[in-house]
């Protein structure tokens, strides 16, 4: 337990600023199999390391109940609802603000962590819920896109290998949690009041303080 400790302060004081995705790159003499290639490790990077909001989001549903169906279920969720964002923002066909954006990314995290301290079951809502979370998400890693830029003879190569990267990045957050956590101790009564729990606390608190940063700033 003292080395997860360890291992989750380290993770929660390198999240402590969430802003680390402004990046520029130069495709346009790519091949559309190296735009593809690197798009997918982009998508994969603004998630692990860049992405520490979206790695704790990743968290948070992993943690109310750490079983593959539970698990699969709400990324199921998320993953689609980013995806249409994602898709329609960077099509031109939606504009949310980051100002918006950023404080809604914040405080869907802190809200996923309280509802963790409140509930230990997967409920039909928490599945909407994510589906809504996902939907602001996907306008974050549009921001993040926009910023990178899509080569115009390859769009939507580079799109779909972006999201093909995003949910590596995801999946990849997941393995890490399982080994993190030890989650073949989920159903050992001390489970949740050690390690969910306090957890989706630090969590949510992290996410506090991101929202009255992003509000500030």
């Amino acid at each position: 337990m003292k080395k997860r400790s360890a291992l989750l302060i380290l993770i929660l004081a390198l999240t402590m600023s969430a802003d680390a995705h402004s990046m520029e790159y130069d495709f346009s003499s790519m091949s559309k199999a190296h735009v593809f290639r690197e798009y997918i490790k982009l998508g994969f990077q603004h998630i692990l390391p860049l992405g520490f909001d979206h790695i704790l989001f990743v968290l948070g549903i992993f943690l109310l109940k750490p079983k593959m169906k539970t698990v699969l279920l709400q990324v199921t969720c998320f993953t689609i609802a980013h995806s249409i964002t994602l898709a329609l923002a960077m099509n031109g066909l939606i504009s949310p603000p980051s100002g918006i954006v950023e404080p809604l990314i914040a405080l869907s995290i802190v809200f996923i962590g309280i509802e963790n301290v409140l509930f230990s079951e997967l409920k039909w809502w928490r599945l909407i819920i994510v589906f809504m979370f996902g939907l602001i998400h996907g306008c974050g890693f549009a921001g993040v896109l926009s910023e990178i830029g899509l080569p115009q003879k390859d769009f939507l190569t580079a799109l779909i290998a972006f999201n093909i990267g995003v949910e590596a990045g995801q999946t990849a957050v997941i393995l890490l949690a399982v080994v993190l956590f030890q989650t073949r101790f989920s159903e050992k009564p001390w489970y949740r009041k050690h390690v969910t729990i306090p957890v989706s606390i630090c969590i949510s608190l992290v996410a506090v303080y991101w929202t009255a940063e992003r509000l500030m700033s």
